[in-house]
């Protein structure tokens, strides 16, 4: 791995601004395998060289990737100046700077959300050309007929012209169903089961692509996981959606 600036390493790592970092490098608070260092842009390799800051050893990850079971009433945004974010209720171990959540829930919607600070991860995950399908669980306040499933067998055009891709709809119960979408347009779900006259008094995101939200986890807990346990994701799930 190429080198990194001394700095910058513990600010990544530990939550801090680059400023709080570089005064408590020149304070002596560093060392590097067992050195003492107070220069902020010395360069190592962290993946090889020890540092340890402030007594505690720090343990480097080029990413991070967090698993979290959505509640209500929060936002699915780094920050908000008002408002409750997904990042705020993160443990402090896991907070570090440059964190996102993949996509959008809204904010009364609950479940399966990704939290990470891998761009690269997130652009594959979002990207339209890969057609990951999300598969939600909704309430509804009317029942699913017949014809709820004929109008979801094909594209939807919702009232303001925008144009949804066919989903796949499938009846669990009088008024509750799974929908698979590989779309995420601006309150996509309930504004396609409006189109059907139906209203979504509850929505949960379970799985992505391939990756189902852990059963372990309660509404809002959440979850570090290696990249790789992610690789479900990318699965084709066009087999499984037809079957």
């Amino acid at each position: 791995m190429s080198s990194e600036r001394l700095d910058k390493i513990i600010s990544s790592q530990l939550n801090i601004s680059r400023k709080e970092a570089r005064a408590g490098i020149r304070g002596g608070a560093a060392l590097v395998n067992g050195a003492a260092v107070k220069i902020a842009d010395y360069r190592l390799d962290p993946e090889r060289d020890s540092v340890v800051y402030n007594g505690s050893e720090v343990i480097y990850k080029k990413y991070i990737y967090i698993v979290m079971n959505k509640p209500k009433g929060v936002i699915s945004a780094s920050e908000d100046n008002s408002r409750k974010t997904v990042i705020d209720l993160l443990p402090d171990r896991l907070k570090r700077r440059g964190l996102f959540p993949v996509g959008r829930l809204d904010r009364d919607t609950t479940g399966l959300l990704i939290i990470t600070d891998d761009g690269d991860f997130a652009h594959r995950v979002l990207s339209p050309a890969k057609q990951i399908y999300k598969t939600y669980i909704a309430e509804l306040d009317g029942p699913v007929t017949g014809e709820t499933l004929d109008f979801f067998s094909r594209e939807i055009t919702l009232r303001d012209g925008t144009v949804c891709r066919m989903a796949y709809l499938k009846r669990l119960g009088e008024r509750r169903a799974e929908i698979r979408i590989c779309e995420g347009k601006y309150h996509q779900i309930k504004r396609m089961f409006g189109e059907a006259g139906l209203g979504v008094t509850e929505l949960e995101r379970r799985a992505v692509g391939g990756y189902e939200l852990p059963g372990f986890l309660a509404r809002g807990e959440c979850i570090e996981i290696k990249k790789n346990e992610l690789e479900p994701i990318f699965r084709n799930q066009q087999k499984s959606i037809n079957a």
